[in-house]
């Protein structure tokens, strides 16, 4: 199936399968505000690279979030939609299955380096159909290799496949600031707590109380990245003072949120050193 690109103002048809080469990529041509493009697949595999804005991509199972210097991999064949929060700047890189050996076997959202984002760079100013065999693929089996060791960063928010456990998912996501306790959560959806916490635990790895921490660091980073001050934030989400959110935060990502945009931000406008951001490692206490 082909993929449809969203551009601002105007749409365009990249039919990325057709083209006899093993990497094809975009330039940074997706810029605009909240865009989104329908659930799709196409047989190559897909890397989509935030320059600046936040990015999220989500498959049945899942939903992951790309912050600025991050870049979401979703592997080939795979039915995924993505979509951008406030003003975005992406660029897209499209890997037949098998162009190497290492390549990631499933979605994840990893860091971009200075030398990977200087080698998508230049790989989006190369014509469709390079010549093999010269500079060019050259450069895209050096590109190859340092994705194929680009560190993965748990910026993930799993969806279970029960329809019990899709309603509770689908409940907290309508309302993140619902503070109901979770044996509150099992009676709404049918189950007993602990039937509940242990098929939570089979289908995503995660506690309850975990996961709904993991949402909120996910949509405080697409609020705080349209602008929205860390104080509303921690109002929108529930919390009764913005200390409490900074310190979930903080112990989510390993900086606190102000600092943990900047930080990508500034990044991002000077093209220098760019620091892997720490994985989300969240307690397992609800």
């Amino acid at each position: 199936m082909s993929d449809t690109v969203s551009r601002d103002p105007v749409v365009t048809s990249f039919d990325v399968d057709s083209i006899p080469r093993p990497v094809a990529a975009l330039s940074a041509s997706m810029v605009g505000k909240d865009w989104e493009q329908a659930k799709h697949h196409h047989r190559k595999a897909q890397l989509l690279y935030s320059v600046r804005g936040i990015l999220n991509c989500e498959i049945e199972d899942g939903v992951w979030i790309v912050p600025p210097q991050c870049a979401v991999w979703i592997p080939g064949d795979l039915p995924h939609s993505a979509r951008g929060s406030g003003e975005t700047e992406c660029y897209c890189l499209f890997v037949e299955p098998d162009a190497a050996p290492d390549l990631p076997k499933n979605c994840c959202t990893i860091s971009v380096s200075p030398l990977l984002r200087e080698l998508l760079l230049r790989a989006a100013g190369f014509p469709e159909l390079y010549a093999s065999g010269g500079r060019e693929d050259r450069l895209i089996a050096t590109l190859l290799d340092e994705l194929s060791i680009a560190p993965v960063e748990d910026l993930h928010l799993p969806i279970p496949r029960d329809p019990r456990l899709r309603r509770l998912a689908e409940m907290l996501l309508a309302d993140p600031t619902d503070k109901t306790a979770m044996g509150d959560w099992a009676t709404r959806i049918g189950m007993s707590e602990r039937s509940m916490s242990r098929l939570l635990l089979q289908e995503i790895g995660m506690s309850f109380g975990r996961w709904r921490r993991q949402l909120h660091v996910i949509l405080s980073l697409q609020r705080m990245t349209k602008g929205e001050s860390v104080q509303t934030v921690a109002l929108e989400l529930g919390y009764e003072n913005t200390s409490g959110f900074v310190t979930m935060f903080r112990k989510a990502v390993g900086k606190p949120p102000a600092r943990y945009l900047s930080d990508r931000m500034t990044s991002a406008a000077s093209g220098g050193e760019i620091t892997s951001v720490p994985g989300i490692v969240l307690s397992d206490q609800v």
